[in-house]
């Protein structure tokens, strides 16, 4: 009925005297341009692409790890996490990142990135599946593909599609600022509620994820400056609350923690928050204006610009910033400011960001969980 009401009414103003009042002409054009925008589709192969280039730009911010044995042993335990996630099937890399900042990213289509930095602050080989399958949900429940459909971030023409160019880079640049930004509060409980199943389900300690946010928390107590989100933030309290609740309602057992395996493997230790390098505005340039721009090989970011900012959610990377009424005290005032700016964001990186070769065999898989006690 409202489709007939439209044409009916897109008809009768498509007929009347070309002296039609503003108003008119107005809800004229609007109806025209109605009939012209499609709901964005993406397949998950186009996922994965876009996915790819987001990777690409993070990669060309941060730079890479080049340690096989480091990136083997993180994908191990993220492959272990993914075949038993809701999608197994599509083409995971979990890729980490070279800079002494605490972050962790996930890209649409599985890529799945971790820094060097808080891979030297987690203590435990299950501390680090709670991070890494945190990340997961946020690929096997397509947040980022799901957000820019719901707030329709980009529009496409009738007769457009994802493979104009246009179009495809524009997926990218939003896709890059969701990544980085963090997701909404709803998207970021939801990976901690189901992302604390799935490192459960495989048999690793749940209780570890809460274990290291803790851990995080206290890092932050000590920064000099307010950058961070301090242990008695009632947003970070919620979150604790909420993981040790669903911990003790759903029964969630397991008891794998594998400490030693992890610091055999995982050679860093953490950074000072206030001895990290970095680069002021260094997030930005991640995205372009549209025109598909990225850093060439070896170059670093803009760094006339500022990162995108922070939409308050529970992410890893959210943890970093102040949000609510420590915000405003911590934004970046100026090119030259340096108090509140994101020292875990905006950490400087390394030169080489090129992705690590892994190829994992069915029966490395199957080794490392048995030895582990894994499922």
């Amino acid at each position: 009925m409202r489709r007939l009401v439209l044409l009916t009414l897109g008809a009768a103003l498509s007929a009347a005297p070309a002296r039609l009042a503003p108003e008119a002409r107005q809800l004229d054009q609007i109806l025209k341009r109605a009939q012209q925008i499609q709901d964005i589709q993406i397949t998950d192969q186009e996922e994965q692409q876009i996915g790819a280039s987001v990777c690409e730009r993070v990669r060309a911010r941060y730079g890479v790890v080049q340690d096989p044995a480091v990136h083997k042993y993180v994908s191990l335990v993220g492959t272990v996490l993914a075949q038993a996630s809701s999608r197994p099937n599509i083409p995971y890399r979990f890729i980490v990142l070279d800079t002494d900042g605490v972050n962790a990213f996930a890209a649409p289509g599985g890529y799945v990135m971790i820094t060097r930095g808080a891979l030297g602050l987690i203590a435990s080989e299950a501390e680090l599946a709670g991070v890494l399958a945190h990340e997961l949900i946020h690929v096997t429940n397509k947040h980022t593909i799901k957000a820019i459909q719901k707030g329709k971030a980009v529009q496409i023409a009738a007769d457009e599609t994802i493979r104009d160019e246009r179009v495809f880079q524009k997926l990218v640049d939003v896709s890059t600022d969701m990544v980085l930004a963090g997701f909404g509060r709803n998207e970021e409980l939801e990976s901690d509620r189901d992302g604390l199943r799935l490192a459960n389900k495989v048999g690793y300690d749940p209780r570890a994820l809460g274990t290291f946010l803790t851990r995080l928390t206290e890092r932050n107590k000590s920064a000099s400056a307010k950058q961070g989100l301090f242990a008695s933030h009632p947003e970070m309290q919620e979150r604790l609350k909420r993981v040790a609740a669903q911990i003790t309602n759903e029964r969630l057992a397991s008891t794998a923690i594998l400490e030693a395996r992890f610091t055999t493997a995982i050679p860093y230790k953490p950074t000072a928050q206030a001895d990290i390098a970095v680069i002021e505005g260094g997030a930005a340039g991640l995205t372009g204006s549209g025109t598909g721009d990225k850093p060439k090989e070896g170059q670093q970011a803009s760094k006339t610009e500022e990162p995108p900012k922070k939409k308050g959610g529970f992410g890893l990377s959210s943890l970093l910033k102040p949000s609510g009424p420590e915000a405003k005290s911590a934004e970046v005032v100026g090119s030259g400011a340096s108090r509140g700016l994101d020292r875990e964001l905006n950490a400087k990186g390394g030169p080489v960001r090129t992705m690590v070769a892994v190829n994992l065999t069915a029966a490395e898989i199957a080794a490392f969980k048995q030895e582990g006690d894994l499922r």
